[in-house]
């Protein structure tokens, strides 16, 4: 199976899907920042992803069947590109649906104590990762929180509020596409599309995946999931009146 036939098996079914049953006005709010938050978010995921999985494949971190891809441009297969968009669209679109079906308006408040322990979480994870760097076996997971914990410390320093008030539908939206996302990629890694380095991985695995890529896949969704709602909620203290907007 080449990584084309994985998209379009296993990415693009479900980006359909979501698509065919979203509620109008889009995810349940209308306006333009439903209408922007998709390609924005995949245009700042693309930007913020492409040097940093360039470097991957550089350092031999993870690699790609030579026969499995349409052609590369740096180092990274042009399906991979294509990937850091369709993870974005199939998130999001699963949020949208999911913020379409609530009722409740929220609270948005966050007390001090909380802010300052997610920046403390945050601040620690982004220093663990970088520390993990100096080990070989480590340097797969210390990339991945290195580069994404200062991001998802920023959403929380900033929306802690929008988020703690949204914590339902923000779990569902980052543990199901997570999970499916876990599922293909397990399928993707048995028929050889791509590699990933034992001698730069921990060597745990959850449930056959490395454990590097499950937690990949869990950051990579939650920067999603908080993106799109800081961007649709923050400042509006409840959904009610942001379906008034526009």
């Amino acid at each position: 199976m080449s990584y084309f036939v994985f998209h379009l098996l296993f990415v693009l079914p479900p980006i359909l899907f979501l698509a065919w049953i979203q509620p109008q006005p889009l995810a349940g709010v209308g306006g333009r920042r439903a209408w922007l938050g998709l390609p924005l978010i995949a245009v700042v995921a693309f930007i913020y992803t492409t040097p940093w999985d360039n470097y991957l494949v550089w350092r031999k971190v993870w690699g790609y069947g030579s026969d499995r891809v349409l052609g590369t441009i740096g180092y990274v297969p042009i399906e991979e590109y294509l990937f850091f968009i369709l993870q974005c669209i199939l998130t999001g679109l699963w949020l949208y649906w999911l913020l379409g079906r609530q009722q409740k308006s929220t609270q948005q408040t966050a007390s001090p104590v909380l802010r300052v322990l997610l920046l403390v979480v945050g601040v620690t994870l982004s220093v663990a990762g970088f520390l993990m760097l100096r080990s070989p076996s480590t340097v797969y997971l210390g990339l991945i929180l290195a580069w994404a914990a200062p991001v998802i410390t920023l959403q929380w320093v900033i929306g802690a509020a929008t988020l703690q008030a949204m914590q339902r539908i923000w779990l569902i939206a980052t543990v199901v596409p997570t999970l499916y996302l876990w599922v293909i990629d397990r399928i993707a890694i048995g028929n050889g599309i791509w590699q990933i380095s034992e001698m730069y991985t921990t060597g745990l695995q959850l449930f056959g995946l490395p454990i590097e890529e499950a937690i990949f896949f869990l950051v990579t969704n939650i920067m999603v999931v908080q993106g799109l709602l800081l961007l649709l909620l923050l400042k509006l203290p409840k959904i009610a009146a942001i379906a008034s907007v526009d």
